[in-house]
């Protein structure tokens, strides 16, 4: 079996991304996370940003689900090496998922890094789909 070059596997990432963009347009019409998964602080109405980062979103609510067949788990974190990632940690079968958030609130993982979603948790289930069965493997 000959070796995985570079140019195959930004082929078939390529290929992958396509394909995850019409997985995506699925998924978000079918997607039951009820009001975007953010937590609410309680201090909507009275002027406090209790809950909110920096970024003017909410904090998302922390989730472990069984989604096809794979356990998914999130949650914020304090500091350490998430706060640059939008201070949240989200796994697929006790593996990190790298997850980033971007300015506009919507999230990126590793897996999915074409493809914005509203919450950690749409973000994991695009990466499980994606995975099609695969192991997670660890960024090095």
């Amino acid at each position: 079996m000959s070796q995985l070059t570079r140019r195959s596997a930004l082929g078939i990432t390529a290929t992958a991304v396509a394909g995850l963009g019409l997985a995506g347009t699925a998924y978000a019409a079918t997607s039951s996370t009820p009001a975007h998964g953010v937590v609410p602080t309680g201090d909507e109405h009275s002027g406090h940003m209790g809950g909110m980062d920096h970024s003017g979103h909410g904090t998302p609510a922390p989730f472990d689900e069984v989604y096809q067949g794979r356990r998914i788990q999130g949650a914020p974190t304090m500091g350490g090496e998430h706060a640059h990632h939008g201070g949240y940690s989200v796994q697929i079968d006790g593996k990190e998922l790298h997850v980033m958030r971007n300015g506009d609130g919507t999230w990126i993982s590793v897996v999915n890094h074409y493809e914005t979603y509203p919450t950690p948790l749409a973000v994991a289930r695009a990466a499980v789909v994606e995975l099609q069965g695969a192991t997670l493997v660890p960024l090095a």
